[in-house]
Formats: structure tokens, C-alpha cells, sequence
């Protein structure tokens, strides 16, 4: 386990507009009001045709394929994630978000794209002090959190 301490320090409410994109938004955002990492809540609603990364094809292969899943409607979202910026010193959330609608759900992650319909409320909570960077890992591809201190 690698791990980092620090503190709360600002804690921005935003009110996102109909369309607008997540993850691109609050990136955006990030980088504006100079974040370097943060916990993200986020609840609303998003559009039809938003998509979400539902896993990957196979447990571990030589290259992670991931299947993204369109969703169909207008539903209902609750997400929680973490932003921190990766080696190019660009903020990067890395969200989860369950979505509904009349009964059925799909949990995964916001990456491949969510636009928000009607209602996107935002919580970010910066965290100071943390030592936490996303860095390129050769063997999944993905930009993966990196902590200092392990145990």
C-alpha cells in the first residue's frame, strides 16, 4: 500500500449546464482554480447517448480492452472520484458513477464521456499537502495514481 497525508483546503460547489461534459468540465475547472487533487462528488442527471467505461473485455490481457456502454435515457447519476494531475501536470478525475433509470443501473467510469441533462451538481474538496501524481503505467496503459510512502 502507498499512502500521503494531508488536508481539506477549498471546497467549491459548481452548477454544471445542460451539456456539458464530465470528466472535461471539472478538469477544465481544475485547472483554472490551479487543483491539484481532489475528492469530486457529483449528482444529477445526464443525457441519453452519455457513455461510461463498464470494464474491461478480460480480466488481465497483454492489453486492456475496455467496453464502454452507451446509455439509453435520460437517468438519474450519483458519482464519486479523485483528481490528481498526472505527469504533464494536467489535472486527470477519475470518476465512478451509477446511473438509473426505471429500476435498472450501470456503475463504471465517466471517462468515456457523461453530458449532463438538466441538473449537475458538483462538490470538489481539495486536498493539500498530498504527494500524489497519475503517472503512465507500461503495463495497463492507464495514467495510475502513485503515492510516496509505502507500507
Amino acid at each position: 500500500m502507498q499512502y500521503s497525508e494531508g488536508s481539506v483546503g477549498r471546497i467549491f460547489a459548481l452548477k454544471l449546464d445542460e451539456g456539458e461534459r464530465v470528466p472535461d468540465v471539472i478538469e477544465e475547472f481544475a485547472r483554472e482554480q490551479d487543483i491539484r487533487s481532489a475528492m469530486v462528488l457529483f449528482l444529477g442527471g445526464v443525457a441519453d447517448g452519455s457513455r461510461l467505461v463498464v470494464g474491461p473485455e478480460k480480466q488481465m490481457e497483454e492489453k486492456i480492452v475496455p467496453i464502454t456502454h452507451v446509455l439509453s435515457g435520460v437517468q438519474e447519476v450519483l458519482g464519486m472520484g479523485t483528481l490528481f494531475l498526472n505527469q504533464s501536470g494536467h489535472p486527470i478525475l477519475h470518476m465512478h458513477a451509477a446511473t438509473g433509470r426505471e429500476g435498472g443501473a450501470t456503475v463504471g467510469c465517466t471517462r468515456a464521456g457523461v453530458e449532463v441533462w438538466l441538473i449537475g451538481e458538483v462538490i470538489i474538496m481539495e486536498l493539500l499537502g498530498l504527494q500524489g501524481r497519475r503517472e503512465k503505467d507500461t503495463r495497463t496503459g492507464f495514467e495510475l495514481l502513485q503515492l510516496p510512502k509505502a507500507r
